[in-house]
């Protein structure tokens, strides 16, 4: 007797049903729903609540964090040209990070249960429902838990007075990226760059979704060679 292959049934809440996909769920995940009606992930309303965020939660909660770890590398002692060039390499370092988390976090290959429900919550949900605008940037409450680990790895690496400029920079790049991403998806640019971002990040969408992992730009791309193949980059549905 041969068994039924599961079926995701899209009118349930799905987060504790995609796991049950196995192998099936790369392919599953990679056919995206175009709808700007996003999917129920969960039948708690707290948990559900916790999964939403609007694009303008991002910077009024984070720019002013920003605005406070930069100030304190100034009141620290640090001239404005020290700390604007601290701030540029946490942006400059935040790029490479961007594209590292995309390229081997959120495009991991998963078939078990967990490990497919845990891809779904962190990207899978983005690639199967890509203009679901509410679940488009990230969760405050989880990048809040995730600031504890990276402030504590930067003091590894900077001293005491850069450190905060440099994790602030960080944090901006963050903040340009979540904005970005959302941009990309929602906006309607006429005039390149912007223009030509958005066609490159639509074909990571919908025609290669192994190639083109930069968000905020094409560097780490071109560096590390993931560029989509010139003849379709420029092109989207």
């Amino acid at each position: 007797m041969v068994a039924q292959e599961f079926t995701v049934d899209l009118s349930k809440p799905l987060v504790f049903q995609v796991g049950h996909l196995g192998e099936a769920y790369q392919e599953w995940v990679h056919q995206p729903i175009v709808s700007k009606e996003g999917p129920r992930f969960f039948a708690n309303d707290f948990l559900e609540f916790l999964t939403r965020t609007a694009w303008w939660a991002i910077p009024a909660i984070w720019l002013p964090v920003v605005c406070w770890f930069v100030t304190m590398s100034m009141r620290m002692g640090h001239t404005v040209p020290e700390v604007a060039l601290t701030v540029g390499t946490g942006v400059f370092v935040w790029t490479l990070i961007e594209y590292t988390i995309h390229r081997f976090l959120f495009h991991t290959k998963t078939k078990t249960y967990w490990a497919n429900t845990a891809h779904y919550l962190l990207h899978g949900c983005h690639h199967k429902h890509p203009m679901d605008g509410l679940r488009l940037v990230f969760p405050p409450a989880a990048a809040a838990i995730l600031c504890v680990p990276f402030w504590n790895l930067v003091k590894l690496f900077a001293t005491p007075s850069t450190a905060p400029a440099l994790f602030g920079g960080g944090l901006l790049g963050y903040v340009m990226y979540d904005c970005t991403h959302y941009y990309l998806h929602h906006g309607q640019p006429s005039k390149n760059p912007a223009r030509n971002l958005k066609l490159y990040h639509m074909s990571h969408h919908f025609r290669v979704q192994n190639k083109g992992f930069g968000i905020t730009s094409k560097l780490w791309d071109i560096v590390f060679g993931t560029l989509p193949p010139s003849n379709i980059s420029g092109k989207t549905s």
